[in-house]
């Protein structure tokens, strides 16, 4: 849907911008376009929605160009035998919002982000910046979305490697897979994540595992040694018990991804219902309801209730509230005591409303309250 410009006139979505977005455009300089472009449809998201939608199909649909301005027609890896693309490519790397991140960890990523917009500075004191970095955590905790981010952020193209989808099942050919990728992501700047890297990388004195699969060890060690200056790879692991010793000591910056506590869930799910109104104490007991669980899994959950709402026509926070009961239903029962007194502890919800959440008992609940009656009657 085409968004008039006097609708426009006079916002600083519009004035700046569009001055600036000439300036590169007659500059040639399409890199500088896109990234204007994704900064303009993530502010105009809210006032002007259809306009934001517009930039962003024009974004995924536009053709990419490499650094030096050629089209990037390099064909994409294959496995030999299957056919099948070895690799998956994103550009421009379009996000909705931020990765919830832990504050080291989000400082690890952001120096990681600041050292290669700042190449040509670190080049001149005779330094270069990071080129390869660990990622480390259980699943849904926000390793791959963190590659996005970063490469968002660059303005580079995200070439993803699934390694346990790169094993042949003719090993002899999975050395042939891996280097074919690892030479084609050398080929232009960009971010290369390997993901699931202990199914290639695991410990080479492991016994289980014959010579064929230690020698691609020694393949990846290498690839990751002469990895070249300016252009960044990220591994993401959900084992590191597994992994090769020598794989630690190749990786110049490792970052570790706890579960989130109950601060990085609640940004989560403020993010997730920021345009709904349910009650701050809902809100608070959902986040340390949820402690223990990867973010991946609150945004599940916070979709199902979204989704449970719209089908069956009721409320948000019914559905919510329903969910909540589910959830506790499914945990072992010295779980949902232990959770159901730690609610307790918060203030944030009545004994009455914790039982009925819970399917705890209220005597249980009453041994643990630090609440005055009146509240626990509430």
């Amino acid at each position: 849907m085409a968004v008039s410009t006097s609708e426009l006139e006079g916002s600083p979505i519009f004035d700046d911008e569009l001055v600036q977005l000439a300036t590169l455009a007659m500059a040639g300089a399409q890199p500088g376009v896109q990234g204007l472009v994704r900064r303009v449809a993530k502010r105009a998201r809210k006032a002007h929605p259809d306009l934001a939608q517009a930039l962003i199909d024009v974004l995924r649909t536009s053709p990419t160009r490499s650094a030096d301005g050629a089209a990037s027609t390099a064909a994409t890896p294959v496995d030999l035998d299957t056919r099948i693309p070895l690799l998956r490519r994103e550009f421009p790397v379009i996000l909705d919002e931020s990765p919830v991140l832990e504050r080291d960890v989000s400082d690890k990523l952001e120096q990681i982000v600041a050292e290669h917009l700042q190449l040509d500075s670190l080049s001149v004191a005779g330094l270069y910046p990071t080129r390869t970095a660990l990622l480390v955590g259980p699943p849904g905790v926000g390793k791959t979305m963190s590659a996005r981010w970063i490469a968002s952020l660059l303005n580079l193209p995200l070439l993803t490697l699934d390694l346990s989808a790169v094993m042949s099942s003719f090993l002899g050919r999975t050395g042939g897979n891996l280097s074919r990728v690892l030479g084609f992501a050398k080929t232009g700047p960009g971010v290369l994540l390997l993901d699931e890297l202990d199914a290639v990388a695991k410990r080479r004195d492991d016994t289980s595992e014959i010579g064929e699969l230690k020698r691609l060890v020694t393949v990846l060690l290498q690839e990751i040694d002469l990895w070249p200056k300016g252009s960044l790879l990220l591994a993401a692991t959900n084992h590191p018990e597994l992994l090769d010793p020598a794989i630690w000591r190749r990786f110049e910056v490792t970052v570790n991804y706890p579960l989130p506590g109950v601060k990085e869930i609640r940004a989560m799910i403020d993010g997730k219902l920021a345009d709904e109104a349910l009650p701050t104490d809902l809100l608070d007991g959902l986040a340390r309801l949820f402690v223990g669980s990867s973010l991946s899994d609150v945004e599940r959950e916070l979709l199902r209730s979204r989704r449970n709402a719209v089908v069956h026509g009721v409320p948000l926070t019914d559905a919510v509230l329903s969910g909540t009961r589910e959830r506790f239903r499914g945990l072992a029962a010295q779980e949902r005591r232990a959770i159901a007194t730690d609610l307790m502890q918060t203030n944030l919800f009545s004994q009455r409303q914790i039982h009925d959440l819970s399917g705890v008992s209220r005597d249980t609940l009453r041994r643990h309250s630090s609440k005055s009656p009146s509240a626990e009657e509430r």
